[in-house]
């Protein structure tokens, strides 16, 4: 099982896929995305500060720093 640290909140959270998940057979579902956004930055966001985005708007990694 992968970890990686969320980049808005810092949270580590759980990457489906991987080696790890090959040999303990765990079919646990991600923790978060990578995104790319508009701007051309990528980031990592678990699936509570997804929903924290806002709506209105394109993001951009201002928006994730403000997180």
């Amino acid at each position: 099982m992968a970890k990686q640290s969320c980049d808005g909140c810092g949270k580590r959270v759980r990457i489906a896929g991987g080696i790890g998940d090959l040999w303990s057979f765990e079919n646990a579902s991600s923790g978060g995305i990578d995104l790319e956004l508009v701007d051309g930055s990528q980031h990592f966001l678990c699936f509570d500060c997804i929903e924290r985005l806002p709506d209105d708007q394109e993001i951009t990694a201002e928006d994730i720093a403000a997180l």
